[in-house]
C-alpha cells in the first residue's frame, strides 16, 4: 500500500479520535516521542495509581488539559491519545488551541468494530464492555461530519489497520519559524513603491546595486529583511516588486507580508475588494506589465509569511507589530495582528483606525521591528522600534541595522501621496 503523509507543524495539537481498540496508543508510540504524547490512561495512573480507574476520569482529565496547555504555551507539539469521541472532549481540546494560537489537526481512527471489539477483548491491562466500545464506535461515526466545523485543520481519516500501517508523519516548521537565520540583517520599512529611495538605502547599508538597480550580495554577508507594504500609493510599484522579488530569488533577503500586499493578491486573484488606500495606483502600473509578471507578482505574493522569527528567537520581524504570544504561532489572529496592528474596532476623529497600544505592554525577550504606522522618527518603546517613517508621504525610509540596533535613513526625493486629513506625515497608519 502507498504511504499515507500527514503533515504535522513542530507546534500544533495533534488530536487521536477513535474508540477503545482502534490502535490510537500504539499509533502514538510509533510516530511521537513520548513525552510529546498526554494520554488519559496515564493521567489516570498519575492521580489515582491505576490506568483503569474511572473513578478518577475527571480528575485525569484536568491533569491531561494542564500539560496540554503547558506544552503549547511553551511552544511544543502536544499529542493527545484519548478516545475524544465526545463533542465536549473535543471542545475543551479545541479550546486550548485556540488560546494558544496553535491549529488543532485531527487522527481519526474510524476501524471496524469488529476489530475493536476484537482488539479489546485481546487486552490484558483492561477489557471494556462491548457496549461501551459499541457506543464510542457510534459516537465517532456521529462526529465526523461535525469535525471541520469544530475547528480541526486538517483532518486525516484512516479505516483499515493498512492505512494505519502506511502512515507516514512528516515533521516541518511553521513557515514564520527561521530561528536558525542569524543574519545579520538589514529590516527596512514601508517602501510604498518609493524605489529609487529603496536603491540609495540600500546602496547606503553596503549592498552593491548595478548600473540596471539589481541588488547584488552584501560583501560581510548581511541579508535584507523588507517589513512590508511595499505597493500602493508611490510611483514605481512594479520596479520595487522586481527588487523585492530578485532579492528573495537570489537569496539576499526576504519580505514579510504588509496588509497592502494582501490587497493586491486578493485583487489579483480576482476577488472583490474596495479600490482605497492607494491601490489604484498599484492596479493601474501593474495593468501595464505583461500578464506573465502579474502572475509572477500574484506567486510572490501568496509565498509571503505573516511574520519572521529569526536569530535563534532574539528577533521578529511583522509588518504591523506583534505582541509575544503570538511570536512563532500561525492563525488567523495571529495574522490580522502582524497585518493590522490590531485594531480595536474604534476610529479616531479623523476616522482612522485607532490601534492597540501592545507596544506599551511589551515586555518580550525578542526585538520587534514592524512598520506600517508612519511616525516622523523611529518609534523606540521597550523592546520595539517601528521605522515606517512616511517616505511616501515625503519622509524617509529607514532600515535598522541587527543586532547593532542602529538606524540608516535616506529622505525621500518628494511627496508622492498625499492622504487625507492634516499634512504632513501621520502618526497612524491610514
Amino acid at each position: 500500500m502507498v504511504a499515507t503523509p500527514i503533515d504535522i507543524p513542530d507546534l500544533a495539537l495533534v488530536v487521536l479520535i477513535g474508540p477503545s481498540g482502534a490502535g490510537k496508543s500504539t499509533f502514538a508510540r510509533r510516530h511521537f516521542a513520548e513525552t510529546e504524547v498526554v494520554s488519559s490512561d496515564r493521567c489516570r495512573a498519575l492521580v489515582a495509581d491505576d490506568e483503569n480507574d474511572q473513578s478518577a476520569t475527571a480528575a485525569a482529565f484536568d491533569v491531561l488539559h494542564r500539560i496540554v496547555d503547558g506544552r503549547l504555551a511553551l511552544g511544543r507539539l502536544a499529542v493527545v491519545d484519548a478516545t475524544n469521541v465526545e463533542a465536549h472532549a473535543r471542545r475543551a481540546l479545541l479550546d486550548l488551541a485556540r488560546a494558544r494560537h496553535v491549529a488543532a489537526l485531527a487522527v481519526v481512527f474510524d476501524l471496524p468494530f469488529e476489530l475493536c471489539l476484537e482488539r479489546n477483548a485481546a487486552r490484558t491491562d483492561r477489557v471494556l464492555p462491548d457496549e461501551v466500545v459499541r457506543r464510542q464506535h457510534d459516537h465517532l461515526r456521529r462526529s465526523q461530519p461535525r469535525l471541520r466545523g469544530e475547528g480541526f485543520r486538517p483532518i486525516v481519516t484512516l479505516t483499515t489497520p493498512d492505512q494505519v500501517e502506511a502512515v507516514s508523519v512528516e515533521r516541518r516548521r511553521l513557515w514564520c519559524d527561521r530561528r536558525d537565520e542569524r543574519g545579520p540583517f538589514d529590516l527596512v520599512g514601508d517602501v510604498h513603491g518609493c524605489h529609487r529611495e529603496l536603491l540609495e538605502l540600500v546602496a547606503r547599508l553596503g549592498y552593491p546595486v548595478d548600473d540596471t538597480g539589481r541588488v547584488r550580495a552584501h560583501p560581510e554577508g548581511r541579508r535584507l529583511v523588507l517589513l512590508g507594504d511595499l505597493v500602493d500609493r508611490g510611483p514605481a510599484i512594479a520596479d520595487t516588486l522586481r527588487t523585492a522579488m530578485q532579492i528573495t530569488d537570489d537569496g539576499i533577503g526576504f519580505c514579510v507580508l504588509g496588509n497592502h500586499e494582501d490587497k493586491v493578491r486578493r485583487a489579483l486573484a480576482g476577488r472583490d475588494v474596495r479600490v482605497s488606500g492607494g491601490l489604484a495606483q498599484s492596479l493601474r502600473q501593474l495593468e501595464a506589465e505583461t500578464p506573465a509578471f502579474r502572475e509572477q507578482v500574484a506567486g510572490y505574493l501568496d509565498g509571503l509569511v505573516s511574520h519572521a522569527v529569526l536569530d535563534g528567537g532574539d528577533l521578529v520581524a511583522a509588518h504591523g507589530g506583534l505582541p509575544e504570544e503570538f511570536h512563532g504561532r500561525s492563525c488567523g489572529e495571529e495574522r490580522s495582528f502582524a497585518l493590522f496592528g490590531g485594531p480595536t474596532g474604534e476610529v479616531d476623529e479623523a476616522g482612522r483606525p485607532v490601534r492597540q497600544p501592545w507596544a506599551r505592554d511589551y515586555r518580550g525577550r525578542a526585538l520587534v521591528v514592524y512598520g506600517h504606522t508612519p511616525v516622523k522618527e523611529p518609534r523606540w518603546e521597550h523592546n520595539t522600534v517601528g521605522i515606517d517613517t512616511g517616505c511616501v508621504f515625503g519622509g524617509s525610509l529607514t532600515a535598522l541595522r541587527y543586532p547593532e540596533r542602529t538606524l540608516v535613513s535616506v529622505p525621500a526625493a518628494e511627496p508622492y501621496y498625499q492622504p487625507p486629513g492634516p499634512p504632513g506625515v501621520r502618526e497612524r497608519e491610514l
